[in-house]
């Protein structure tokens, strides 16, 4: 009937509606309430003086500047290195399994702990990385307490600990593509090289295009890596804002929260930019048939929507167990958080 997609889509319409949709307008409306209580709910009537405020504030430039400068550089070389990792993953090797396992393992370690490691590693004394540029002439570098060289520290530690999740995202990818493409090119003597840029980038091009999305949102919102490396500050100098820091300070240490939320919609509405295609990209692929989605080159605009993938979805995988699932974890790390 008709209202049966909209009972299995109602569980989650409560959940975004309650947890998302209410938040999100609470936040818009107190960054247009000016010098509003946090404490008594009072404010002096409603304008823009959040918004003037941090756009005035070098802080917060400082903080778009950096997280723009860490997205540009962390997304695309942990994807290009994931993506070679996952290739050699993909191949028959020998302890297959123990590589997989060594390259899986950061996932399931506390950042914190890691960035604790990561900050010996960046040691100015008896560090691995200045130990390691020693054997090319390098003089050690002041990485944690030179402001000109945190935002590199961070950078690095951004990219290796993206690696694990990208790789294992493009390593599933890459096990879904046949294996008889490979075996025909083969046979036709195509190189390696080409067997690369005509097969296995075309097949894994909606793989990638989740990745460089869900990288980019990760990355955008940069801020846990911080405290393990800078002792819970913005860089040595509090030069390395990023535009979650800049909240977090307004909130949390300054108690300030018509800019918290004004800088929270001015990052939400940065990244909506950024997303708005991709967002459309998976609208219109959803209602794509599984030749159209594979095709190449891709095709924007489907010939004729159709909604077998939302019938399979929600009538023959099994929807309810992966939602009590999803309910179960969510509240999980809530109460234990």
């Amino acid at each position: 009937s008709l209202w049966e997609p909209a009972a299995y889509l109602l569980p989650f319409l409560i959940g975004l509606a309650v947890f998302v949709v209410y938040p999100f307008i609470n936040v818009f409306l107190i960054s247009f309430q000016n010098d509003y209580n946090m404490m008594t709910g009072a404010f002096d009537g409603f304008g823009v003086e959040n918004y003037r405020k941090i756009l005035a504030d070098p802080n917060f430039l400082n903080g778009l500047r950096n997280t723009a400068l860490y997205v540009v550089f962390v997304v695309p070389v942990s994807t290009a290195i994931s993506l070679g990792i996952a290739s050699m993953l993909n191949a028959n090797i020998r302890l297959k399994g123990l590589f997989q396992t060594c390259y899986f393992l950061p996932m399931v370690t506390s950042i914190t702990a890691v960035g604790l490691v990561w900050k010996w590693m960046f040691n100015y004394d008896y560090g691995l990385i200045n130990y390691f540029l020693s054997f090319f002439g390098v003089e050690a570098i002041n990485w944690l307490n030179d402001p000109k060289y945190n935002l590199a520290a961070l950078i690095l530690y951004g990219i290796w600990n993206m690696l694990p999740f990208t790789t294992i995202l493009l390593l599933s990818g890459y096990q879904n593509i046949d294996r008889q493409y490979y075996t025909a090119a083969r046979v036709d003597g195509a190189k390696q090289a080409r067997i690369f840029l005509r097969i296995t980038v075309p097949l894994l091009a909606p793989t990638i295009g989740l990745t460089l999305i869900v990288n980019t949102i990760t990355a955008s919102k940069v801020f846990t890596e911080l405290f393990p490396l800078f002792n819970g500050n913005p860089g040595s100098a509090y030069s390395l804002y990023t535009v979650v820091y800049y909240l977090y300070d307004m909130f949390y240490t300054k108690w300030e929260l018509g800019p918290a939320a004004a800088s929270a919609v001015v990052l939400l509405a940065l990244g909506a930019l950024i997303m708005v295609f991709p967002f459309f990209w998976m609208l219109l692929s959803s209602v794509k048939t599984a030749a159209e989605v594979n095709t190449m080159p891709p095709t924007f605009w489907p010939a004729e929507p159709v909604f077998e993938n939302y019938t399979f979805a929600f009538s023959k995988a099994p929807f309810g167990i992966y939602f009590v699932n999803s309910v179960i974890v969510t509240v999980a790390c809530v109460a234990t958080t």
